[in-house]
């Protein structure tokens, strides 16, 4: 399968100050998906603009044409399966058929505190793992049945109707973002891809070599999980969304730094490298003539 490369666009900027502009900017260069982050804040942005990613996305679907879109991820940390399945077949409507959810767990990040008391604590992460395992599944069924009745552990519907469904069929693809057993399982069971950002414990003080030995063993991972569900590991999209592993932005420093460090990773078996959009006096401050050659010409040394 030859190599996509996809960007994520921060929703840090006001849709008529620049942000459509990136959208549009996306689709010119030839990017196969543009995804934006699915937060209530996140991280050194958290005291500055930041927008919801579902209406991000619906503008960005109303004013692109060809462009695939979607989320790096959505969690149960703020959403519920039963008003995040409405807005998706919606989403998947205006834009034609081109949404992909990049879905996981959570993490430990202000969408896990926003919405509790002063008194909560923020769930643990056997809890979050507890709660994605029916969060996945149910969502399926949402988008996928015309009704659906449900009563579990953490979730419930009560003829929850999503009619007329997706415009892709059965549903929109999913792309599970894990690394552990019980999300890998998932991710056999549900996904049309997979999602990692490599080993986080690396990211610090660990070597781009142990960092692809890491990524080399996940991908081991899954396709013992897709073996154990009798599927063939092949059928998932393998997607390394980039900075967050020792090699951090270097690879955007030059086309042919990234060339090098793509090669390195589509020879572990990924299908699909995501870079983000330059983002200035940011953690993502990448030079934007690089990050532009390297989605127009990056491509054509891989495949």
């Amino acid at each position: 399968m030859s190599l996509r490369l996809s960007t994520v666009i921060l929703p840090v900027r006001r849709w008529h100050e620049g942000g459509r502009d990136q959208w549009l900017r996306a689709e010119e260069l030839g990017f196969h998906t543009a995804y934006t982050y699915d937060h209530l804040a996140w991280r050194s942005f958290r005291d500055g603009p930041w927008f919801g990613a579902v209406p991000t996305l619906t503008a960005a679907a109303a004013a692109t044409e060809r462009l695939r879109l979607g989320t790096l991820v959505t969690s149960p940390n703020f959403r519920h399966p039963v008003t995040l399945a409405k807005e998706l077949i919606s989403l998947d409507d205006i834009s034609g058929g081109r949404i992909t959810l990049g879905i996981g767990a959570g993490g430990n990040g202000f969408d896990a505190t926003t919405l509790l008391k002063a008194d909560q604590e923020p769930w643990t992460p056997r809890e979050r793992a507890d709660r994605f395992g029916e969060f996945v599944p149910l969502l399926d069924r949402l988008l996928t049945e015309d009704s659906v009745t449900y009563e579990g552990t953490f979730y419930s519907a009560t003829e929850a109707r999503n009619i007329p469904g997706c415009v892709q069929r059965p549903r929109l693809p999913f792309a599970v973002a894990a690394t552990g057993p019980r999300g890998l399982r998932l991710a056999a069971r549900h996904g049309q891809a997979w999602v990692t950002t490599g080993d986080p414990k690396l990211f610090e003080k660990g070597t781009p070599e142990e960092s692809r030995e890491a990524l080399r063993g996940q991908i081991e991972k899954l396709g013992k999980a897709c073996a154990d569900v009798g599927r063939d590991a092949d059928e998932l999209d393998k997607i390394l969304l980039t900075g967050f592993t020792p090699d951090r932005n270097r690879p955007l420093e030059s086309l042919d730094a990234f060339v090098d460090f793509a090669g390195k990773h589509i020879e572990l078996g990924f299908t699909e490298i995501v870079v983000h959009a330059p983002i200035p006096d940011s953690d993502f401050a990448t030079d934007q003539a690089v990050f532009e050659r390297i989605a127009t010409e990056a491509l054509s040394q891989l495949n």
